[in-house]
């Protein structure tokens, strides 16, 4: 009896929403070449619909879609000649013979989770820049196809197909290495990897309608990342600060938005539906981290959330604690962005002409032009003070520079009766 198809498209989705990473990771390995890898484990994901339909959906997904992808990627190879002279090396030697391709099942879990780790080292290599990083870490570690890589950077996808290729093609020439960097090499390897999962998680928590499914799962990603990071480097207390941050925001992504997509200032979110364990837990791992003495960006980023999180009501947030940290945040990693926000913690914490006078301090500086919060802050401080004329004019500018339609609708209403504006 075949299996229904629902039931397999089902399966396959599960399978490549949490293993394509492992099945890609542990296939490179074997072929020592990313393209033939991605090939084959397209092409075992392809296969299984119809061997899963008339043999049931195997009990270990993953491993048959190893197999299947590493026997596909075998074939090919043994049809080629001279493989190593003709294929990039992109496995550093380790001791270890690569897994053949007929591994039973039980024996995937420590290789694929090994591999993975590789794969994630790879992507994120200093020798790629940022946007190929980030963008290769979609592609190839979460399986995010290229077309919907390319809406989330805003690019053609022909665009985005090029820098792909290109990454792929630095690793190659380069001859970066599918390896995890030796425990001395983390602290130069480690940061490039946070910026890339860090760069996911804002991602999947700055939702819109049309993308909120999708972009909820990069969150989820993101968190398994920083998760699976953590497990090879525990003490770490940036990677401590990333994941409590991910997970902070993870926990406020469902009410960042209304059901039609539109955005949900902070002051207007439903906190009872917020996950209380969830920030718990994070909130502990910040106060050990600083009480230990850490200070780094994420774990600073990490502890602003957690004051958002954990004040009972928006009115009960203590915006002075914010600035404090938000002064520490500036110190470490100085940015417009961050003083901006800083700018907004003041205008909460001590009225909305302080907070005004930062912002348009802030009107010159070039990484903020084109920047739909700045005139926003702006319009709120504006609506306050009771001066309602320029708040509209500075929330149209507002919905002119909005990245989605969803946030340039509400900037227009805030536009038309800014004297209803509550602030932060």
């Amino acid at each position: 009896m075949r299996t229904p198809r629902a039931v397999v498209a089902g399966a396959l989705a599960q399978a490549h929403r949490h293993d394509w990473a492992s099945v890609l990771a542990a296939t490179a390995r074997t072929t020592r070449d990313l393209d033939l890898a991605q090939e084959s484990v397209q092409e075992a994901y392809a296969q299984a619909m119809e061997a899963w339909a008339r043999e049931g959906v195997p009990d270990n997904p993953a491993a048959w879609l190893t197999v299947t992808a590493r026997r596909r990627a075998t074939d090919v190879v043994r049809r080629q000649a001279s493989l190593r002279g003709k294929l990039p090396l992109l496995v550093v030697p380790d001791g270890d013979d690569p897994p053949g391709p007929d591994l039973l099942p039980g024996d995937l879990a420590p290789v694929l989770h090994d591999d993975r780790l590789r794969l994630i080292f790879m992507c994120c290599h200093p020798a790629l820049d940022d946007a190929a990083r980030a963008a290769l870490t979609l592609r190839l570690v979460l399986g995010v196809p290229t077309a919907d890589v390319a809406a989330l950077f805003l690019v053609p996808t022909a665009t985005m197909a090029a820098r792909i290729t290109r990454a792929k093609r630095k690793i190659a020439r380069a001859h970066i290495p599918f390896a995890v960097p030796r425990r001395e090499q983390l602290p130069e390897r480690l940061p490039a990897v946070l910026d890339v999962t860090y760069l996911l998680g804002t991602l999947g928590h700055a939702a819109t309608s049309g993308e909120r499914r999708q972009q909820g799962e990069l969150l989820d990603r993101a968190v398994e990342l920083a998760t699976l990071l953590r497990r090879h480097v525990p003490h770490d207390p940036e990677l401590l600060g990333l994941g409590a941050l991910l997970e902070l925001l993870r926990t406020r992504a469902a009410t960042a938005t209304d059901d039609d997509g539109t955005p949900v200032p902070l002051s207007g979110q439903d906190r009872s539906r917020w996950d209380r364990d969830a920030i718990d837990r994070a909130h502990r791992t910040v106060v050990g981290c600083l009480r230990a003495g850490a200070s780094g960006p994420y774990l600073l980023q990490a502890a602003i959330a957690a004051v958002h999180a954990t004040a009972p009501s928006h009115a009960a947030t203590d915006w002075t604690e914010l600035v404090t940290l938000y002064d520490a945040l500036l110190a470490r990693q100085p940015s417009p962005v961050v003083a901006l926000n800083r700018a907004v913690a003041v205008s909460m914490a001590q009225g909305p002409e302080a907070g005004l006078a930062l912002v348009d301090a802030l009107a010159s500086e070039p990484a903020l032009r084109g920047y739909a919060y700045l005139p926003a802050a702006r319009a709120e401080m504006l609506a306050r003070l009771g001066r309602h004329a320029e708040a509209a004019r500075a929330y149209g500018l507002a919905a002119d520079l909005a990245r989605t339609d969803a946030e340039r609708r509400v900037l227009r209403a805030r536009a038309e009766t800014p004297e209803n504006d509550r602030g932060a």
